[in-house]
């Protein structure tokens, strides 16, 4: 569904990305976890359009989207939940949840999304005519989960969901992972809580310095000597 050949970017002079190839196929969970300033982050917002790609290719559905502005990426059906929610504080809860549902391919099925949508996060429907600002850090993640699916994705990005949350509230968010992926939506997440995403992901890579540095099964890069180490604690 996605593949990343051989990409290079980054912000003005500074390179982040080094010659950085994955693929995520068209039904799986995929994590890239690393440190912070490793280039997971930055790979999300150059699949999204956000930061130009200097060298190298990526295509989606087996059409380039290397240099597509970020609205068109969007409209492809690829949509990134953004670390830290960045959801709009002064707007209610539902008018958050309706910014969602622009794209064009979503405003057909908004009832139906918007029901479905309710149903996997009650305390949301709870709180429609709350301001944004008002709410938890966790209610905030959801919602802007909410958000991202209102715009019916057939590949949704999530750029650290766990940040800054209380650990039950981590494993509500990872839950509700699964719970997207088993809806059939292609999912694509990076992570620094790399036991919890290991656990939600059908496969992984590894990023260092923008470089990835080891692919493979979630599971078994769980056991792997350099990830306990490194990542685990272990």
């Amino acid at each position: 569904m996605l593949q990343l050949n051989n990409v290079t970017s980054g912000y003005g002079a500074t390179t982040i990305l080094h010659d950085l190839s994955l693929e995520v196929k068209e039904g799986e969970v995929v994590t890239i976890v690393g440190g912070n300033g490793a280039g997971k982050t930055t790979t999300l917002r150059t699949v999204s359009g956000l930061i130009e790609t200097t060298s190298g290719s990526i295509t989606f559905e087996g059409e380039d989207i290397t240099h597509l502005p970020a609205h068109q990426v969007v409209d492809r059906g690829i949509t990134l939940i953004p670390e830290a929610r960045q959801l709009f504080s002064e707007m209610s809860v539902l008018e958050n949840i309706q910014m969602g549902a622009y794209r064009t391919a979503a405003k057909s099925q908004y009832n139906q999304r918007l029901e479905e949508v309710l149903t996997l996060f009650p305390r949301v429907k709870e709180r429609l005519q709350q301001r944004a600002e008002s709410l938890s850090g966790g209610e905030q993640q959801m919602v802007a989960i909410a958000r991202g699916m209102m715009a019916c994705p057939k590949l949704l990005m999530f750029d650290e969901p766990s940040l800054g949350l209380a650990p039950i509230v981590v494993s509500q968010v990872f839950e509700v992972v699964k719970q997207i992926a088993k809806s059939g939506t292609t999912v694509l997440i990076v992570e620094q809580n790399v036991n919890q995403t290991l656990k939600v992901a059908d496969r992984a890579y590894v990023i260092e310095n923008g470089k990835i540095v080891m692919n493979g099964q979630a599971q078994e890069l769980m056991g792997d000597d350099h990830i306990r180490k490194a990542y685990l604690g272990i």
